[in-house]
């Protein structure tokens, strides 16, 4: 399960023993409108307070692997020109020591 299914059922859960709490407590109808009214509130902002929270992680955490990956990119890249210049010498070196060796000769 991941952790936004468990922190929205976490919330679901509290919403639904806080509505449970309120209606059964004894106090007249204004009084548990007004309470149900203050704890929807107060739920929802911290609902807000750690969606922002996940969401500032989540940014940072991307940014994190973005710069790892264009590390990596500029790694492999670099690693890839250096083999591409090799090969390429090692065809050249073939290329002039097939030119001097004369047809016909064995050694």
């Amino acid at each position: 399960m991941t952790k936004g299914k468990f922190l929205l059922g976490a919330i679901v859960g509290a919403a639904a023993g806080l509505v449970a709490g309120v209606l059964s407590a004894p106090k007249s109808g204004k009084e548990t409108r007004a309470d149900l009214k203050r704890k929807a509130d107060d739920l929802k902002k911290d609902t807000t307070e750690k969606a922002e929270e996940l969401k500032a992680k989540a940014e940072q955490k991307a940014k994190e692997v973005k710069t790892e990956a264009e590390s990596k990119a500029a790694e492999v890249k670099s690693q890839a020109e250096e083999l591409k210049g090799r090969v390429e010498n090692a065809v050249e070196g073939a290329r002039e020591g097939f030119d001097k060796r004369p047809l016909g000769n064995k050694k």
